[in-house]
């Protein structure tokens, strides 16, 4: 019995898509824990066991975890509270649910960074960090997927791409650091929850094919889209300013911030790029297929690629 949390979400839904179509073969019951199971894609309904409520809710999780072998977990977003309370506070019922459940693997989605001189104050990275050392007390085999910045991140700067032929972060131009295509992080979360002969406490990495800077990255996405793109970098003290603007909570800004300085001072680089079980996609090939109908409102573009 495999658990998934968060099955709609960028990762959780590509993952549920991948272990509907293998996990049966191999003899794994899919069980999902969701807010609103009708948000759950109509093809798998039927193929799903359904717990209805969050992850974040002691009783949702007991009843979830009870009879499972492995769970993929991930905190979904929460600028409302502080970021201990966004990652740790909201894992910790689930933390003593795996104990209490018997849960023997568990694969986290997490960050890059731990054992950087940055990890201690890199924001939202910190507090994913330690909550991956939470998980790894209950005393479950856990492995934390190490990600950086993803690809589809740039989704939200399609209209400004397609509007001013721009983009905008805080990173220096011309720093390379590692990305990553969601699509990866699945496929390396769905290897691991099938093949659980791992034990122990530890990282994967999960990494595009290389390090990009801002300025590959516009390369790149100007040959892709046919239209020059460039980058624009945004001080932090704007980007500060930016999400005060739209309401969010002070302490979670502050991790915002934190994260991004931390981030342009390297807290991404230098990981080890070891093989990955799944090959890696290219940024080009995301630009191909994702980008580009997203800038240029032309799905059949992307199959051109």
């Amino acid at each position: 019995m495999i658990v998934i949390t968060a099955p709609t979400g960028n990762i959780g839904r590509r993952l549920l898509s991948l272990l509907v179509e293998t996990a049966p073969a191999r003899g794994e019951e899919l069980r999902v824990v969701v807010r609103d199971p009708a948000r759950l894609p109509e093809a798998v309904r039927g193929r799903v066991e359904v717990v209805a409520g969050s992850h974040g809710d002691a009783a949702t999780v007991e009843r979830a975890f009870a009879g499972a072998d492995a769970v993929f977990w991930l905190v979904p977003p929460d600028a409302s509270v502080t970021p201990e309370e966004g990652f740790s506070g909201f894992t910790r019922p689930a933390a003593r649910a795996f104990a209490a459940c018997g849960v023997g693997h568990v694969v986290g989605v997490s960050a890059l960074g731990r054992g950087t001189p940055q990890a201690a104050r890199a924001g939202l990275v910190t507090a994913s960090l330690a909550m991956d050392d939470l998980i790894a007390a209950s005393g479950v085999a856990y492995r934390a997927l190490a990600c950086p910045s993803f690809y589809e991140n740039l989704l939200e700067e399609a209209g400004s791409i397609r509007a001013d032929g721009a983009f905008t972060d805080t990173a220096a131009a011309d720093r390379p650091a590692p990305m990553v295509a969601v699509a990866d992080i699945a496929a390396t979360a769905a290897g691991l929850l099938l093949d659980r002969s791992w034990t122990g406490v530890g990282s994967v990495p999960v990494l595009g094919p290389q390090d990009l800077s801002p300025d590959d990255l516009a390369r790149i996405m100007t040959e892709e889209l046919g239209r020059p793109v460039r980058y624009r970098r945004q001080p932090l003290g704007e980007l500060r300013s930016a999400l005060l603007g739209h309401g969010l909570d002070e302490t979670f800004v502050e991790a915002v911030v934190a994260m991004k300085r931390a981030k342009d001072e390297g807290l991404d680089a230098g990981v080890h790029r070891a093989p990955q079980a799944t090959p890696a996609t290219g940024f080009a090939q995301w630009c191909a297929h994702t980008l580009r109908p997203a800038v240029l409102g032309t799905p059949e573009a992307a199959d051109a690629h």
